[in-house]
């Protein structure tokens, strides 16, 4: 779930008015010294933003290290923006297991079939939200077998 590019260059921009700000106010400074902490510090937390993994695989749904058994998906419903405003807004559930990137559009809400897990669904976003969908769909209907897996990775 990469960040886009254009949300590169206001982060950016934004960290170097920051290490140019630290630098006015503490004469004496080298120059360089902010700008070599503050961008590769906003690079760094960027490319942590971005670097989650989204799979399907061995029978189970994975998002960055958490992991949902196919066998306990219940349905699954894929979200447009409009659907994943009002999902993780007014009609929200306290106890979802939302993952949720701003710059992505799409989503999928898996809802839960365990009755000993107290979440009722789980709200990832996906950049393919329909290919993702139907491959955890794939995964449960496989079963225990595994045989239906793919990596949905930068979705």
């Amino acid at each position: 779930m990469w960040v886009p590019w254009w949300l590169w260059l206001p982060a950016l921009a934004f960290a170097a008015l920051l290490a140019a700000e630290v630098y006015l106010g503490a004469p004496g400074l080298k120059t360089w010294i902010p700008y070599a902490v503050v961008l590769p510090a906003t690079a760094g937390a960027l490319w942590a933003l971005g670097r989650l993994r989204v799979a399907v695989e061995e029978g189970e749904l994975r998002v960055d290290d958490a992991r949902l058994p196919a066998r306990f998906v219940g349905g699954v419903t894929v979200l447009g923006a409009a659907e994943k405003r009002i999902l993780l807004g007014t009609a929200a559930h306290p106890y979802a297991f939302v993952v949720q990137r701003p710059w992505i559009k799409g989503a999928v809400q898996v809802h839960l079939d365990d009755p000993a897990d107290p979440t009722p669904y789980w709200v990832v976003s996906s950049r393919r939200p329909a290919a993702l969908a139907a491959t955890l769909l794939a995964a449960r209907a496989a079963g225990e077998s595994g045989t239906a897996h793919g990596d949905i990775a930068g979705s």
